[in-house]
């Protein structure tokens, strides 16, 4: 069938060059002049392959993503993984939208292209960029260093909502909980207030970059509840790098245990209920729990083996919201300078030095000297100004 098609082209075409009139060719053939023009026109063309049919597809796919895009989706997924960094749709959504790419794929759309290229194998190890330090805390005597994460919203038996308030000694494991119908700056103080009135005073306290702890974004330098709070009782708060929440790993298996042997198990309806389960749950963990770090001791069998003094707040109540700034302490912020070589300080962006990047630093705000300091390994390498409001 194909070859007698072709023969008929053929055939046209030189009845034409012939002299043959159009009118002519096409009655008998039964064909439109459309037709008779478009194999003339291709045999013009001097192809020895005029005469055969060519593919209908469209050139493009509106609905398929363009090489172009899928080719630096690639490009990027290949330089975060050799980085050591996170290397999923997540990351390289991120990545791409700092970087100004455009178009921006979707998450979605960077997940089918990582499948369609077999780019979804695990990496092995840590998450941390090849030989890259990471400060650590103190965690030797009790209270040197407390974890706090904030859970919610979590929910009683109907639509009443709740947040709580955990926190971890790393030396002990012991834990402290707070619940609280909101994450209102005085909520904030309440809570540890209460917590520090059980288990001490801690010397460093480490927590994420949620607003609730460093306040807001719209003023960075502010010095939030949490960080005054902290500062007039000579704590020195401690911002893990952002999305990187495994930092505060003590905390994070924590809140899971809490998850699971906690909320999971017992049923509350009412916001006297949830307080009093909250503190059964903190006594029986501290009294029950035996963990391998503490050599199978209970946390408080492991304090009462320590012999430490702790320290307590002098009041009972919490201070109010809004606190006086302080005028002396200092607070940290660690961060990974990535490629672009910006150091951000809850949203406020420094420029750092080349030789910094992929390395761990620790930004510490002074706030007697107002002064914003840059270490590496303990040794500092650079120092802004630093106005605090």
């Amino acid at each position: 069938m194909g070859d007698k098609i072709k023969q008929q082209r053929i055939l046209a075409v030189q009845r034409f060059k012939n002299g043959e009139s159009p009118e002519s060719i096409c009655t008998s053939l039964g064909k439109s002049k459309v037709w008779l023009y478009k194999w003339i026109k291709r045999y013009s063309g001097a192809e020895t392959s005029w005469s055969e049919d060519r593919s209908r597809r469209p050139l493009s796919n509106p609905l398929h993503t363009p090489v172009e895009v899928e080719e630096i989706v690639k490009m990027f997924r290949l330089n975060l993984y050799n980085q050591g960094l996170f290397c999923g749709a997540q990351a390289i959504y991120w990545e791409m939208e700092e970087l100004g790419v455009r178009p921006l794929p979707s998450i979605r759309t960077i997940n089918r292209i990582l499948n369609r290229n077999d780019l979804t194998h695990r990496r092995t190890g840590k998450y941390e960029a090849k030989g890259t330090a990471y400060p650590k805390l103190p965690s030797l005597l009790p209270n040197q260093t407390h974890q706090a994460d904030l859970v919610g919203p979590c929910y009683l038996k109907g639509p009443v909502r709740f947040y709580s308030l955990n926190v971890i000694d790393t030396a002990t494991v012991r834990c402290g909980l707070y619940p609280s119908i909101s994450k209102s700056g005085q909520s904030i103080l309440d809570g540890f207030w209460a917590i520090w009135m059980r288990m001490g005073i801690p010397s460093n306290i480490q927590i994420d970059n949620a607003m609730s702890f460093f306040g807001s974004p719209t003023h960075p330098r502010g010095m939030g509840p949490l960080i005054r709070l902290c500062l007039h009782n000579d704590i020195e708060p401690w911002f893990i790098p952002m999305s990187e929440p495994w930092r505060n790993g003590m905390i994070e298996n924590f809140n899971d245990r809490y998850q699971q042997m906690f909320l999971g198990k017992v049923v509350m309806s009412s916001q006297e209920e949830l307080k009093a389960g909250s503190l059964m749950f903190e006594q029986s963990h501290n009294s029950r729990y035996r963990y391998s770090k503490l050599g199978g001791k209970t946390p408080l069998k492991a304090l009462a083996a320590n012999n430490t003094k702790l320290r307590f707040p002098v009041e009972e109540k919490a201070p109010n919201h809004r606190m006086k700034k302080p005028e002396t302490g200092r607070y940290h912020l660690v961060r990974l300078i990535r490629s672009d070589l910006k150091l951000n300080i809850f949203g406020e962006i420094f420029p750092v030095a080349p030789e910094l990047k992929l390395e761990y630093v620790v930004a510490t705000i002074n706030v007697k000297e107002q002064k914003l300091k840059l270490s590496l390994d303990k040794i500092q390498v650079d120092e802004f100004s630093y106005k605090l409001r």
